[in-house]
């Protein structure tokens, strides 16, 4: 009979924030069966290569491979430490697979050579962004490097909530997640953001992951999707439950209706 592997209590001396980070933040399987059923029925056949911007660990490329036999993904992203992260967790969990995986450090705005059916770029990433013009440019570089029928798909947020200053915190099994709100400016459009990690021995590991961001909204993103030469640009919205709450179900929508908080997908084809 196998032993069970006991788990290590967690604490904020030995939890490691990037697993935190994929445990509380990341839905990698959700993300990549939505982009893929849009993919299939907007050209009728597979997506099989992806580009993952701003990859972080890769969470998004990993998952990418391993739904599909064939499929080939890129990470790219800055940070030396993540990638090296990145590059040992996914040929880990990939095995054999790993080979369909490759993590480039650069930058977004010079993008790859290489051609993609699918470009991502999630967790809001692209907010790091703060003026007009270079979030266009990264759109025109994105819209560049995909295929003929290629797709470049983001998430946004937004609502009433995302303005506040704020402290919210979730429970997980192991650990919980905080998300720290610091007042926003409104005349710059900017936000800072924190996340922090607490663990049930009353440790905590604050300032786990900050950022410095400009909300964009909606309706400018599109706007700005569409002076980027793209074809069709297009909002999915998530539906609610009875008690109001999101139920993870997004559809196709022109108008949306502005919560105290919503996500939505933005997918814009080439």
């Amino acid at each position: 009979m196998k032993k069970k592997t006991k788990k290590v209590k967690l604490t904020a001396k030995t939890a490691d924030k990037f697993e935190l980070y994929e445990a509380s933040v990341q839905t990698p399987d959700v993300d990549v069966a939505f982009v893929s059923k849009l993919f299939k029925k907007k050209t009728k056949r597979a997506a099989m290569s992806l580009r993952e911007d701003f990859c972080g660990t890769g969470a998004f490329a990993a998952e990418w491979v391993r739904s599909k036999r064939e499929r080939t993904a890129v990470g790219l992203d800055l940070c030396e430490e993540t990638l090296a992260v990145a590059q040992v967790r996914q040929a880990d969990t990939l095995k054999r697979a790993s080979d369909r995986l490759h993590f480039v450090k650069g930058d977004v705005l010079e993008g790859t050579q290489e051609k993609s059916d699918v470009i991502v770029a999630f967790n809001f990433s692209y907010c790091c962004f703060k003026e007009r013009e270079t979030l266009l440019a990264y759109f025109k570089r994105a819209r560049n490097d995909l295929n003929a029928d290629g797709c470049f798909a983001l998430d946004i947020h937004g609502g009433v909530e995302v303005f506040a200053e704020l402290e919210e915190e979730t429970d997980h099994k192991r650990f919980s997640y905080v998300w720290d709100q610091e007042p926003y400016d409104p005349i710059n459009g900017y936000a800072f953001r924190k996340i922090h990690f607490r663990f049930p021995d009353g440790t905590e590991m604050k300032d786990a992951f900050v950022y410095d961001w400009r909300l964009w909204g909606l309706a400018e993103m599109r706007d700005i999707l569409r002076d980027a030469g793209f074809s069709d640009v297009v909002v999915y919205w998530e539906g609610t439950t009875k008690k109001g709450d999101g139920d993870g179900i997004f559809s196709k929508a022109d108008t949306g209706v502005n919560d105290d908080a919503w996500i939505a997908y933005v997918v814009a084809w080439r």
